[in-house]
């Protein structure tokens, strides 16, 4: 066996507006892994659901695991489209965990209603959305169902997911959540990607995943 094929390789998954070179950011958390980013086309759950398990099924006949960290949109389609997918385990920084809500609170914003989006079918709004009504057909369709080892960092002023629906979401699937004071839906401040790295180190050795 070839020592690429012993070595565990970590996937970043970008949000929206996101690229996969921003998994640069992770390869000194992980020297002993490959670190690699993921730079996909999809931007539906549906559409996630074909491309991801090719690009994960290529990545398992390589590497010995993968584990997986995932930001916003990006750990929304992991979810809906890896469970049948062995990851070793999964980071999630501030993961998007009810999309029907989020949607429904997008629509409150815009002033659309489920009959007026549904006779549309899509609404362009004024903050850079089109809401969807078969995205929200399809996410109340395929709730979310997963079951990898999970940790989930969540800013305390996000946005867009309250903190009673990442709890609740965390106690369903097992996952350990932290909470940074004062953080946002995006981390990317030097004092929020400083408390991500501090997050993603304690998080490993509390679990034992150094490999």
């Amino acid at each position: 066996m070839s020592n690429s094929l012993m070595k565990s390789v970590v996937v970043y998954i970008h949000g929206k507006g996101g690229n996969a070179c921003e998994a640069d950011h992770y390869r000194g958390m992980f020297p002993e892994c490959e670190v690699i980013g993921f730079d996909y086309n999809a931007e539906t759950p549906w559409d996630a659901k074909e491309e991801f398990p090719l690009f994960f099924a290529s990545l398992a006949k390589k590497y010995s695991s993968i584990i997986l960290i995932a930001n916003s949109i990006g750990a929304f389609f992991s979810m809906c489209a890896l469970s049948g997918i062995k990851i070793e385990h999964a980071y999630f920084i501030s993961p998007i965990v009810d999309m029907e809500k989020l949607i429904q609170d997008m629509m409150g914003w815009a002033g659309v209603t489920e009959n007026e989006l549904m006779e549309r079918g899509e609404v362009a709004t004024s903050f850079g959305e089109t809401l969807s009504w078969d995205y929200l057909s399809y996410v109340r369709g395929n709730p979310i169902d997963w079951y990898t080892p999970t940790d989930i960092l969540f800013g305390e002023n996000d946005h867009l997911i309250l903190q009673e629906t990442m709890r609740a979401f965390a106690l369903r699937i097992g996952a350990s959540l932290t909470v940074m004071k004062g953080g946002e839906h995006w981390f990317h401040t030097e004092q929020q990607m400083n408390f991500l790295d501090r997050w993603i180190t304690h998080r490993r050795t509390q679990t034992g995943k150094t490999v």
